[in-house]
């Protein structure tokens, strides 16, 4: 059976941080591409931002520069470092799995508010 769990969501200020972090179990996590993914009330889910298996990184232009994805096949896990943290970046961050099948975790919320 295949699980992603999401973990590291709350509630934060302005210019804040968080780091979620997101376990992979059932799957050969490291021949898979990894990616975050969020979506606001009323939004559409967008990509944050996605490592492939060999390290490749991207990320949307509206992060760039703030957050940082990672991954370590050890654990079979993937973090999303978010620094100087805005309002506009509340939502529920999702992680997904892209290999030979495509996999989705439930959801973490993530609030920036003062």
């Amino acid at each position: 059976q295949v699980q992603l769990v999401e973990s590291g969501g709350g509630l934060v200020q302005p210019g804040g941080s968080l780091k979620l972090s997101c376990a992979a179990s059932g799957i050969m996590f490291r021949i898979y591409a990894m990616a975050w993914y969020r979506q606001a009330p009323g939004k559409q889910r967008e990509l944050v931002a996605s490592i492939t298996s060999g390290d490749t990184t991207k990320y949307s232009d509206s992060v760039k520069g703030r957050f940082t994805i990672s991954r370590d096949n050890a654990k079979n896990t993937v973090a999303l470092q978010m620094n100087s943290l805005k309002s506009e970046d509340t939502a529920v961050y999702y992680c997904k799995a892209v290999g030979n099948s495509i996999y989705w975790g439930q959801g973490t919320q993530v609030t920036v508010s003062s």
